[in-house]
């Protein structure tokens, strides 16, 4: 991508952090793959490998107080061991309601959508899905720096 290349040598540049995306995801070839691809977009990745890593990235910002090292974007599968994506979801809008969320799944009935718009997610994304659609999502949502 374009805008991807522009924006990395722009920080190459000015010496800025890029933005953060937390990623949790279960399934460790769709996590590489994800993460792979949103580092080459320009963005740092904090990988967990299920909700409960997912939460551990995010306590600090949300426990502790400390001056928080906040993710600009979670992106979490649903279904995980320890904590879904939507208790995620609930504990980052609590905490944060300006964080986009978007929720990937292999489980995309309509309940689970409809839950998901109702605890304010930016996106659901039905496996398999294009990972250039996540992609254009994250660019627009959060463009990295």
């Amino acid at each position: 991508m374009d805008l991807a290349v522009d924006t990395m040598m722009a920080q190459e540049l000015t010496g800025a952090r890029p933005k953060c995306v937390l990623l949790a995801e279960d399934d460790p070839y769709m996590r590489q793959l994800l993460a792979s691809a949103l580092r080459k977009d320009g963005y740092e990745v904090i990988e967990a490998k299920d909700g409960i890593e997912c939460l551990g990235c995010m306590q600090s910002w949300v426990f502790d107080h400390a001056a928080p090292t906040l993710p600009d974007i979670i992106i979490s599968d649903i279904r995980m061991p320890g904590w879904s994506g939507l208790e995620i979801l609930q504990i980052a809008r609590a905490k944060d309601p300006c964080v986009p969320v978007i929720l990937i799944t292999a489980f995309g009935a309509r309940e689970i959508h409809n839950e998901a718009w109702r605890l304010g997610a930016a996106a659901v994304f039905d496996k398999p899905f294009d990972v250039d659609d996540l992609r254009e999502l994250v660019l627009k949502t959060v463009p990295p720096r």
